[in-house]
């Protein structure tokens, strides 16, 4: 691994009960923004906070099934891979690792 690469560490977020039953949130990890989602199967995503289209949050979007979509143009985005399942969107969003602990919730920051 090269002196440049960073490795990221599990950081606590919230629990549970802090999230919406089907929704999102927005927590900051090391000075990035993150969108804590939970769909309605009750899995819990992380993932950037911003749509890769036109630079808003994507927490203030609705959360159906797997995907998020964003409030401003519709892109939707796929919670476990980061891909963009509708236009206008074409770039990803970086996903992140979610750990449960009980009821609390840890991130692991993407590369």
């Amino acid at each position: 691994m090269s002196e440049t690469a960073r490795v990221h560490e599990a950081v606590h977020v919230c629990s549970l009960d802090d999230l919406p039953d089907v929704g999102a949130v927005v927590a900051e990890i090391d000075g990035r923004r993150v969108t804590i989602a939970r769909d309605s199967a009750g899995h819990v995503h992380a993932f950037d906070d911003t749509c890769t289209h036109a630079n808003v949050s994507l927490a203030e979007g609705d959360v159906e099934g797997e995907l998020i979509e964003c409030w401003l143009h519709g892109s939707q985005f796929d919670m476990t891979t980061g891909q963009p399942k509708s236009l206008p969107a074409t770039q990803p969003i970086a996903v992140h690792t979610v750990t449960l602990d009980g009821d609390q919730v840890w991130v692991t920051l993407a590369g």
